[in-house]
């Protein structure tokens, strides 16, 4: 399989975000916020690190660790802990085995957005600057 370019994962990241969009509206639709905000993030997060060269794993505990690193060495939000509790949150929607976390829809959806937005911005900031890993 191809390594898709951080643009790429960014489209794919906005992609789940539009299924976000939708499901976070009243009725919530917590099965699609929890898998398609949790897909966003990593997508986002997996954009930035290809960008600025970090490797990761393809779980989530690796992508989550790395929403941490990149926090740390690039000025993102570190979505590490929204990203565990969309995961939590999507076993209690599609198992139904553990207890869900306490989550606002409306404000799970913002962090989502806004979270891409950085990214698109960080990888703007690469293309004029030349820092990209093209």
């Amino acid at each position: 399989m191809p390594e898709l370019s951080p643009e790429e994962q960014l489209n794919i990241a906005r992609g789940h975000l539009e299924r976000v969009q939708v499901a976070w509206y009243d009725p919530v639709d917590w099965a699609d916020l929890s898998n398609y905000g949790l897909y966003a993030l990593e997508a986002g997060v997996m954009a930035a690190a290809r960008e600025t060269g970090l490797a990761v794993k393809a779980t989530h505990w690796a992508k989550a660790a790395a929403a941490g690193e990149l926090a740390e060495a690039h000025d993102l939000d570190d979505v590490s802990d929204l990203m565990a509790r969309l995961n939590e949150a999507r076993k209690a929607a599609n198992y139904g085995d553990i207890e869900a976390p306490e989550l606002d829809a409306e404000d799970v959806a913002a962090e989502v957005e806004a979270y891409l937005d950085a990214v698109e911005a960080l990888l703007e900031v690469a293309d004029h600057t030349g820092n990209g890993n093209d």
